[in-house]
């Protein structure tokens, strides 16, 4: 095997493609007192890029998917069906077309400044289409750089050095440390589409891929810097930061043990099978047989590969998941933001917080639910919150929750990860009961 596959091509293009690929996703670029990826970069240059027409490519986009959708379901035509892309990008039921339409509504509404305040406002459809339009920028930067991290051999590589800390402690092939670092320095939707993508080729069982999904997409150190900017406890950040990870670490080896990720079938997807091999044979050195599997998966890597993934995430991503973000995005900005029912649900919350002595418990206690529709809202609550440490903690619980539905939750649904709505609500649950007293005996070493 060694014969095969280690030679100076394959070692070249493992070396030289798998570089790239941790310089693009995996490198923290200093930038701004914080640190960010090189994807990141190219985001925000894309966005800068398309500027003030980024709200109308973004709505050209959804009318193209919407009215495309809607024609292949009335007439499926030959030249959608037969074409992978197109069928990839159009294809769909009855229940998922329904929010592709309503989508472009949403953005056209938007756009266009029409319709009524509490489907338009900026605190409703105005952030899921500006998300939206960000989600667009890392789809068209993320998608033909993919390739480089997943087909370049680095993934295996670190699989085979990962796999002896990462599989005993959270039962996850070695491969999925190089999920918790994109999304660490990078963006936790970039993290949750690399893990589909990992899932579809067979690298991850369907029980693997739900779980790395709903406990490995942490939220970017950046973003995670402007939350407690946000709150008031920017001063506090390295004891802030720190919680957050030792917090998200004991979650993910509680979260894997009960249901319902520990219900999920152990299979991998029926169509590609098992891919992954990072078991040591016990001839080999460790070092040496990761640049072994290493070299293997560069060798089957070539130029085509990254634009047969690329336009494959592009069509999938643009024309499928998007719409759905700004539907489902904004009809549960709607029931958050204009309607009582997060308070009286987040009643049994406050008297949770008040059983571990936090102040103003029930005025917190909204933020700590508000959570699974945007992560961002939860911090918005907490600007009229007195208490300091309320502040800490309940930012702190933000940021571990994850489980967000207008960033994680619609990718995760919309693939073929079997997470449903139920079930992620049923594991954003479980992670806000088990994390608030463990947030709230670490922050006493700080309070």
């Amino acid at each position: 095997m060694e014969q095969k596959y280690i030679n100076k091509k394959n070692l070249t293009k493992f070396v030289i493609g798998s570089g790239l690929g941790i310089f693009m996703f995996l490198f923290p670029i200093p930038q701004d007192g914080a640190f960010t990826t090189f994807i990141d970069y190219v985001k925000n240059f894309i966005h800068d890029l398309l500027g003030n027409a980024l709200p109308y490519v973004l709505l050209t986009l959804m009318m193209i998917a919407a009215i495309g959708s809607l024609y292949d379901t009335i007439f499926k035509p030959k030249w959608i069906e037969n074409n992978h892309y197109l069928k990839k990008a159009f294809s769909t039921t009855p229940f998922y077309l329904t929010f592709k339409i309503m989508g472009a509504i949403i953005c056209f509404m938007v756009v266009f400044n029409i319709g009524p305040e509490f489907i338009i406002g900026v605190d409703v459809g105005g952030t899921i289409v500006g998300l939206a339009g960000t989600l667009l920028c890392i789809v068209l930067g993320f998608s033909f750089m993919l390739p480089f991290l997943t087909d370049c051999g680095i993934m295996e590589f670190l699989g085979v050095m990962a796999r002896p800390i990462v599989q005993p402690l959270f039962g996850v092939p070695g491969r999925a440390s190089v999920d918790l670092i994109a999304s660490w320095f990078g963006a936790s939707n970039a993290a949750v589409i690399l893990t589909r993508e990992q899932y579809m080729k067979g690298f991850y069982t369907k029980r693997e891929a739900a779980y790395i999904m709903t406990n490995f997409s942490l939220v970017s150190i950046p973003f995670c810097l402007l939350i407690a900017n946000s709150v008031g406890v920017a001063h506090l950040f390295p004891a802030f930061y720190l919680i957050i990870c030792v917090t998200g670490i004991i979650l993910a080896i509680i979260i894997r043990r009960i249901p319902p990720i520990c219900n999920i079938e152990n299979t991998y997807q029926e169509q590609v099978g098992k891919q992954i091999q990072e078991d040591i044979p016990d001839e080999h050195h460790i070092f040496k047989y990761a640049v072994e599997m290493g070299c293997k998966r560069a060798s089957t890597f070539t130029l085509k590969n990254i634009i047969t993934n690329g336009m494959e995430v592009v069509m999938g991503m643009l024309f499928d998941l998007v719409p759905t973000v700004i539907a489902w995005g904004t009809l549960a900005l709607i029931v958050a933001t204009y309607t009582p029912l997060v308070d009286i649900i987040s009643y049994p919350m406050g008297m949770y917080l008040k059983l571990f002595g936090i102040e103003e418990a029930f005025a917190a206690a909204p933020a700590t639910l508000i959570g699974f529709t945007d992560m961002f809202i939860p911090a918005l609550l907490l600007t009229g919150i007195q208490s300091v440490k309320t502040r800490f903690v309940v930012a702190a619980l933000s940021l571990v929750q994850i489980i967000y539905l207008t960033e994680v939750g619609v990718i995760a649904i919309k693939s073929e990860v079997p997470l449903n709505f139920w079930k992620l609500l049923i594991i954003f649950l479980e992670r806000t009961i088990i994390a608030i007293p463990l947030i709230v005996l670490f922050s006493s070493f700080v309070f």
